[in-house]
């Protein structure tokens, strides 16, 4: 009997990260990874531009015989993923930042989204913070060049410490990593942050609701 195949899409390499967890969780599926490094980063471009990239990599999965695609980006699930889901004929799960449980852990009612400019911007943003975090502060640092540096292994760890301990500096006591670049240097800033601030991100939830989707197929 042949694997089910899941699609994985993100701009860069935080697909890996997603599509790696995937295979550690469900040894059973065929993942087929899509990556956009050529219009890397996304998280400064025009929605128009971004959903013009991926449309031929959707009907790509579609075509190759995927049968759910996890779109690892935060940044095309914010903005795109409604339209997309009413363009192409395939289930997706989708990545966002986790606000809902950052503003129900908190103690300190603050809580900082490190994520792009474009996430951060978007409607579903907007939404997830007036549905969930209206009596928390939510903090929102510029990580702009965060993703460049990951995927260019450039990575300025003082850059990346400055941003998490002003984050601290200012009460936050919860760290949401709103973006799947994010992922590859989850440890430094854990350890950054460590005793003062928890770091989350949405890669465990993403492949608990894969596997629902998954039993819903044929």
């Amino acid at each position: 009997m042949p694997k089910i195949k899941v699609g994985v899409f993100d701009s860069g390499v935080g697909g890996a990260h997603v599509a790696h967890s995937i295979e550690k969780a469900i040894p059973g599926v065929k993942i087929v990874l899509k990556e956009d490094k050529a219009h890397l980063p996304y998280g400064n471009r025009d929605i128009e531009e971004i959903y013009s990239f991926i449309k031929p990599i959707f009907q790509e999965f579609i075509d190759e015989g995927c049968q759910v695609v996890v779109v690892a980006c935060n940044t095309v699930t914010t903005n795109l993923i409604g339209r997309l889901r009413q363009e192409f004929p395939i289930l997706m799960v989708g990545m966002e930042p986790m606000v809902k449980p950052a503003a129900k852990k908190t103690r300190s009612k603050i809580i900082g989204v490190c994520a792009t400019p474009r996430t951060l911007s978007s409607e579903r943003y907007k939404w997830l913070k007036e549905t969930y975090a209206q009596k928390v502060k939510v903090l929102e640092p510029d990580c702009g060049d965060w993703a460049l540096m990951i995927e260019g292994n450039t990575l300025d760890r003082e850059i990346v410490a400055k941003t998490i301990e002003n984050l601290i500096a200012a009460g936050a006591d919860e760290i949401v990593l709103g973006c799947t670049h994010y992922h590859w240097i989850e440890a430094i800033i854990k350890d950054i942050a460590s005793g003062r601030a928890e770091v989350i991100h949405p890669e465990k939830p993403t492949i608990e609701q894969l596997k629902k989707v998954l039993l819903q197929l044929p």
